[in-house]
């Protein structure tokens, strides 16, 4: 006669011994491939929310930087984002590299967090830039952000939702209509 517990372990070895079958796989990889078809594009909306913001806080910094400029060298605006910054260590500050800003932002390809960021002096006078455009454009448009955004002198900050670069001209960010409150 057999001893009942040895029959248990023999019984509970076999059960391990057998693994999963081909059905329990096929039902742990349903679950999981229904899980990540939830969990992905939330993950990818909020990659592109975090840029976003980030776009708009460093537009922030580009516009406060344009005006401490203007207010430092007396040459008015900027004529470019390079002006605003300088190769680190940034220590010596000129008109042609003010340390304003940090490198990231002022030095080519003026990217950061899957946006282009550009900014420009314009409408001289007397040889002075009386204003500014600085814009921020995604990378890659529904994939890095959703929407282009621009500040000029007045220091208000626009959006446009197509994504499309609003470019640099005198008074192009005026034409942009919806105004960012916020974020």
């Amino acid at each position: 006669m057999s001893d009942p517990a040895n029959q248990a372990v023999k019984k509970r070895r076999h059960v391990l011994e057998q693994g999963f079958s081909l059905i329990e796989l096929l039902i742990v990889v349903a679950i999981i491939l229904i899980i990540a078809a939830i969990a992905i594009p939330n993950l990818l909306r909020s990659k592109i929310a975090a840029n976003e913001s980030s776009a708009v806080a460093s537009l922030r910094t580009i516009t406060t930087a344009e005006t401490t400029y203007a207010s430092s060298w007396g040459s008015g605006y900027a004529a470019t984002l390079a002006n605003l910054g300088g190769a680190p260590p940034c220590m010596n500050a000129t008109s042609a590299n003010s340390c304003i800003i940090d490198s990231a932002l002022s030095m080519a390809p003026f990217q950061k967090s899957g946006y282009t960021f550009l900014s420009a002096g314009n409408t001289p006078v007397m040889g002075i830039n009386s204003g500014f455009e600085a814009n921020a454009t995604p990378a890659m448009v529904d994939i890095t952000g959703k929407r282009a955004f621009c500040s000029d002198q007045t220091g208000v900050l626009r959006a446009n939702i197509t994504g499309v670069a609003i470019g640099t001209g005198a008074g192009t960010c005026a034409t942009v209509a919806t105004l960012i409150v916020g974020n």
